[in-house]
């Protein structure tokens, strides 16, 4: 599935998405006469609810849940697949009707939502790819990718060493890494001297960046799979003296705009996304499967845009 394709599919959705506003949800929690199709309550599953993100996902998540009249309930995954595995447990006994599951590992997480299925709970997949969900939205994280490499390689001069801080083993991190691959083959003269993989987060970015720039002193630019990660990276080059390098991230998150505010901050740019909207559109899709409906598209990509100083002060934000 292509970007044109569910862009299709999105319509006005996607408009909204490009430019990161809100969109109005069209939720229907079936009739009285088709009582087995309604949904009436609501689980969400994320990688880690300390992170602003999946915070912004359970906003959208819940308010669509409260328009549909259904309850709802968000796990918070603490980027343990074996926590995952006994929430799913969980939300079987509980007889949840609809399940959003953002997966800390999207191979992992196949068995239990299996389970659940044959449970008869709807499992949609949200910002990340899961085995043996129904269907499946995200961003288009190659493209997330791809363009903040791409802005990372313009601002330095197309030319030198950098880092790629890696993170964990789902669809959307391997992706991006995989946009930001196929920018470098574009760039002969830009060099990845180190790879290394985290946990998505800031105080592990933190360590590993160190480690890094320590054995590559020459390094003039660094992507981070995330904005925490290449805040923790930013973070790190601060402390290692450095005072221009490049960094870039995916997100478009409320902290890497405060720090690209900053005056000479090394943080140049994030492709952004809107949490908000993947957790309203997860749910818009999970009721319609839930109600018998087909969709048009199982896999939906939203489009990402890159932010950095030149749109910054136009960039709307999270929700």
């Amino acid at each position: 599935m292509n970007a044109k394709k569910a862009a299709v599919f999105l319509g006005a959705l996607t408009i909204c998405s490009l430019s990161l506003s809100a969109c109005t949800s069209d939720l229907s929690a079936g009739t009285a006469s088709d009582e087995n199709s309604e949904v009436k309550s609501v689980g969400l599953m994320v990688q880690d609810l300390g992170n602003p993100f999946f915070s912004s996902m359970e906003n959208g998540a819940e308010a669509a849940a409260k328009e549909l009249g259904a309850t709802f309930s968000a796990q918070d995954g603490r980027q343990d697949l074996g926590a995952q595995n006994q929430q799913i447990d969980t939300f079987i006994q509980q007889g949840t009707d609809v399940l959003l599951v953002n997966a800390v590992d999207s191979e992992g997480i196949g068995p239990a939502i299996q389970r659940a299925r044959d449970a008869g709970i709807t499992v949609v997949a949200v910002d990340v790819g899961a085995k043996n969900a129904e269907a499946t939205i995200t961003t288009d994280n190659v493209e997330a990718g791809r363009l903040a490499c791409e802005s990372l390689i313009e601002q330095i001069g197309g030319k030198g060493e950098i880092l790629i801080v890696d993170g964990t083993p789902t669809t959307s991190i391997q992706d991006r890494v995989a946009g930001c691959e196929e920018a470098l083959k574009e760039a002969p003269d830009v060099k990845v001297v180190g790879q290394q993989n985290g946990d998505n987060g800031r105080e592990k970015a933190l360590t590993l960046t160190t480690d890094m720039l320590s054995a590559n002193p020459n390094v003039v630019g660094i992507f981070g799979v995330n904005d925490p990660t290449a805040l923790g990276a930013t973070l790190a080059a601060e402390q290692a003296g450095k005072t221009d390098l490049v960094i870039t991230g995916v997100d478009g998150s409320p902290e890497a705009v405060a720090e690209m505010k900053k005056e000479n901050t090394m943080f140049k740019g994030t492709s952004a996304q809107d949490p908000n909207l993947l957790g309203v559109t997860a749910l818009e899709m999970a009721v319609k499967l839930h109600k018998g409906e087909k969709l048009e598209e199982e896999t939906v990509l939203v489009p990402s845009k890159i932010v950095d100083a030149t749109n910054l002060a136009e960039y709307e934000g999270w929700k």
